[in-house]
């Protein structure tokens, strides 16, 4: 069994320490006068140093309120000594949208990283072993490892094809692959509110809400609901967040533009987004409360009625 150790010592890349001017994640070890010794967590946890003056721009108050032991944190490869083991790195040089950067690296590296711990475990190999016998290469070829294992989902003989890995390495491998990256599905939803008073006032809705639903095709379906009038959501179901965001905004720009036309008007209460499963059921729970207390709005009007005409 892949031991812990080797787990943590083993590096995520083919280069032994980072480049100069490279963002990697660090883990802060220990905090002296000097600055703060890290752990580089893609590169085997070897030491790296960020010097205090390194630390912040600003003038330091105090160290704790800018970097605490147990932090993982985005910093700047200043200088690497190969020969002495010295890797002196920077956190004030990281600009903001490169956190962002780092952190989608580090996540992405990570779960490869955890996926050939469980091939190494199951085919009782070596992680190294694995990592220079066709993932190192796989980086190269698709940018990223990650990037080529979630590309193995749709084609395995593409990505993998190439390579003599043994049956039992290739089987556990896209087992987990196919576990851990494939896509799932994301539930994109809007509200909009929709009128128009024209003679024709109901046909121009509908035109209006078939107008967003012919933003839609066979790949990515545009649905509509009444919520209740003059409410209605629309919803389609995407593997990627912000193509199904920009679907349902074109949608809600036809429906907009169809209603405008001929009278309507429409607002949205609420923009496109993508909702978890959890948060989908609590919205229709609120949609069938509505609609429940809208019946029971029009019960008693109709009930009113009927006593003024028995009057």
């Amino acid at each position: 069994m892949t031991s812990l150790h080797e787990f943590n010592t083993c590096r995520m890349y083919e280069a032994k320490y980072p480049g100069a001017e490279e963002l990697v994640m660090v883990q802060v070890k220990q905090i002296e006068a000097l600055g703060a010794k890290v752990a580089l967590l893609e590169y085997g946890n070897i030491e790296g140093l960020i010097l205090m003056s390194e630390l912040t721009r600003r003038r330091i108050r105090s160290v704790n309120k800018l970097i605490r032991i147990g932090n993982i944190e985005p910093v700047i490869v200043v200088r690497v000594d190969e020969s002495k083991g010295y890797i002196d790195l920077s956190k004030r040089r990281v600009a903001p949208e490169e956190v962002k950067l780092a952190d989608d690296k580090y996540n992405k590296s990570k779960a490869v990283h955890s996926i050939l711990r469980h091939v190494a475990d199951e085919s009782k190999v070596s992680m190294l072993s694995l990592y220079e016998g066709f993932m190192w290469d796989l980086a190269k070829r698709f940018n990223h490892a990650h990037d080529a294992l979630a590309m193995a989902v749709r084609d395995e003989e593409a990505v993998l094809g190439k390579y003599n890995l043994e049956e039992n390495i290739r089987r556990v491998l896209m087992t987990d692959v196919r576990r851990k990256l494939t896509p799932q599905p994301i539930k994109i939803l809007a509200l909009v509110g929709l009128e128009c008073f024209a003679y024709e006032g109901i046909d121009a809705i509908k035109r209006a809400l078939h107008a967003a639903i012919n933003q839609g095709n066979e790949d990515q379906v545009v649905h509509v609901n009444l919520v209740s009038p003059p409410q209605y959501t629309l919803y389609t179901i995407s593997l990627d967040a912000k193509e199904g965001i920009a679907l349902l905004n074109k949608a809600i720009q036809a429906m907009g533009e169809s209603i405008s036309r001929e009278g309507g008007k429409y607002d949205i209460k609420i923009a496109p987004k993508s909702i978890t499963e959890e948060e989908s059921k609590t919205f229709e729970a609120q949609m069938e409360k509505l609609n429940i207390e809208n019946d029971n709005q029009n019960d008693r009007e109709n009930d009113i009625s009927g006593d003024d005409r028995e009057d």
